[in-house]
């Protein structure tokens, strides 16, 4: 128990979430955890350190009512702690590990589909020629929508795109 103490206060939470790059439900998870962690040893704490013993022959000398004092001490005598049985804490702990891992490795799969598409649009970004040498038919060829829209504008007798003269000016001289 010790040593999983220790092991728990050197623990550094958030070196944990910045070096897995944990995101969404499984970093909240985490923190949730650190919560009740923390809360858990603060209240272990405070209980360590309060008096265990009750005097009751201080209590004897103050109160009058001798019967209360001897009553309460009957009780206090006979109190029996309660134990827990942990397993089902442990059980959990280790589903939420469980699940912690597998949203771990989805997010890493996630990310390493998303760094392929990347490479591959850096890869075409630098292998791509300027504008100024792209052809009419080249660009056609690459994005047909720009021609069907081209048509169906000077269709209606439209030569300028909505928000041109807005954006570049007028370029007539007349």
């Amino acid at each position: 128990m010790a040593v999983g103490r220790s092991a728990a206060s050197k623990l550094d939470w958030s070196k944990i979430t910045s070096s897995l790059g944990l995101k969404g439900q499984t970093a909240a998870s985490l923190l949730a955890f650190k919560k009740r962690n923390d809360d858990a040893r603060r209240k272990l704490n405070l209980l360590s350190s309060a008096p265990q013993t009750v005097d009751f022959a201080s209590y004897r000398s103050t109160l009058q009512n001798q019967a209360v004092v001897d009553e309460i001490e009957g009780h206090f005598k006979r109190f029996k702690p309660v134990t827990y049985d942990v397993g089902r804490q442990i059980k959990a702990i280790e589903a939420f590990e469980t699940q912690a891992i597998k949203n771990a490795e989805e997010t890493k799969e996630k990310v390493d589909v998303e760094l392929l598409h990347l490479e591959a649009t850096l890869k075409n970004i630098e292998e791509a020629r300027p504008w100024e040498d792209l052809t009419v038919d080249e660009v056609v060829a690459a994005a047909p929508e720009i021609d069907a829209r081209t048509e169906d504008m000077v269709s209606r007798g439209k030569w300028m795109p909505a928000g041109y003269k807005e954006k570049f000016g007028d370029l007539s001289f007349m």
